[in-house]
């Protein structure tokens, strides 16, 4: 069971034009992002990945993270610019079975001559809204003193 609360990633999946993209972390640590085009939520509040090559770099990365208990992040941006940060664990991998075969006719309607390599269930950790006028605020009250030199030497005619 997630240990967060799923609403505002359901609020971001359930919106048309949200983007999502999965950061998985290779053997060295460096960071590998790629598109999740197919992210949702399960009914228990997992997100749903789905790796379509056996060989990607994404796939080794998420094999790595279950093993060795590696955090993965998920970037939800929707269509208003708003931007939330998922950080969660892979719970599961399914190859086979009912569950894999949902989703490998789901992947086959929408791609026709696709392969699917596994369904990534991803318990999420920690939610964190990344979405810019946001965080510009907080920024603003923890640090009211804290300016760039050119916003202050910029006049009202100069913009």
């Amino acid at each position: 069971m997630p240990i967060v609360s799923t609403s505002p990633i359901a609020e971001f999946l359930g919106r048309a034009g949200t983007i999502a993209s999965i950061a998985t972390l290779d053997e060295q640590g460096a960071p590998h992002a790629v598109p999740s085009p197919f992210l949702s939520l399960d009914p228990q509040g997992r997100l749903v990945h789905l790796e379509l090559l056996e060989t990607s770099t994404s796939h080794r990365n998420l094999l790595r993270s279950i093993w060795f208990n590696r955090p993965v992040s998920i970037t939800l941006t929707n269509s208003d610019r708003e931007v939330l940060v998922i950080t969660g664990k892979p719970h599961k991998a399914h190859v086979s079975g009912p569950l894999f075969s949902d989703y490998y006719r789901l992947v086959r309607s929408r791609l026709e001559d696709a392969d699917l390599a596994a369904v990534w269930l991803i318990e999420p950790q920690q939610t964190r809204d990344e979405t810019y006028a946001k965080r510009k605020s907080q920024e603003e009250a923890l640090h009211p003193f804290h300016l760039h030199l050119d916003r202050l030497a910029v006049t009202e005619d100069e913009q």
